[in-house]
């Protein structure tokens, strides 16, 4: 991974989730957060959530468009797009094994 990686990611929120987790449908991420979509904490909850599977600091990931809206767009410093499709399916893997 090149430090100076920087992709941009279309997201799907899915706030007031039971349980948090991310997934890849197609280019889209889906992300679900316990957060409720008030105050910007779905926002908060969703970076949090990308940037500690994705292995980054989270004032590398920032929300680009829809801090307002289900469909944003993200950009995330540090990790390429591939590397981010494999945590993401090893997170998936990790939470079928439980």
């Amino acid at each position: 991974m090149a430090e100076h990686d920087t992709i941009t990611v279309t997201v799907r929120a899915h706030p007031r989730s039971r349980v948090e987790r991310l997934a890849f449908e197609g280019d889209v991420l889906h992300v679900w957060v316990a957060a409720a979509p008030v105050e910007g904490a779905a926002n908060d909850a969703i970076v949090a959530l990308v940037a500690r599977v994705a292995g980054v600091a989270r004032s590398r990931v920032t929300v680009l468009r829809g801090a307002t809206k289900r469909h944003k767009r993200l950009t995330i410093s540090g990790v390429s797009a591939e590397d981010l499709r494999d945590r993401v399916a090893a997170t998936k893997t990790e939470s079928a094994a439980k």
